[in-house]
């Protein structure tokens, strides 16, 4: 076998790299370069399907309320008595069950418009 050619070094700008790796998709950077560069007749890969954040400002609230909140060791909890059937629903239990589904449904509702993502009704 031939010694495989040596490898192809190219300077990008930042704004070039970042267009270059949006426009790849799930493609790799290279294997998008070479079908652009060597296959004409190849349309270009779709892009990939994240979508950019909205409101950063949101989604930054949305993480520290989880950071600072219990809920998912609340929630652990709550799964572990209920499988080992100790938990015992009293008035106070289903108040705070209901204030934590609240919660969880104005975190969903923040990340959603942050993400500008869009939700059937």
């Amino acid at each position: 076998m031939g010694k495989r050619p040596a490898p192809f070094s190219l300077r990008l700008t930042f704004e070039q790299r970042a267009r270059l790796e949006r426009d790849a998709g799930d493609s790799s950077l290279g294997a998008y370069i070479q079908s652009r560069l060597f296959d004409e007749d190849n349309p270009p890969p779709r892009r990939r399907g994240k979508r950019p954040v909205k409101d950063y400002q949101a989604l930054a609230q949305v993480l520290g309320l989880l950071g600072q909140s219990r809920l998912s060791s609340n929630l652990n909890q709550l799964a572990r008595a209920a499988n080992t059937g100790s938990l015992a629903v009293t008035p106070d239990t289903e108040a705070a069950l209901w204030v934590a589904v609240a919660e969880i449904q104005e975190i969903r509702r923040i990340l959603i418009e942050a993400l500008h993502l869009e939700v059937e009704p």
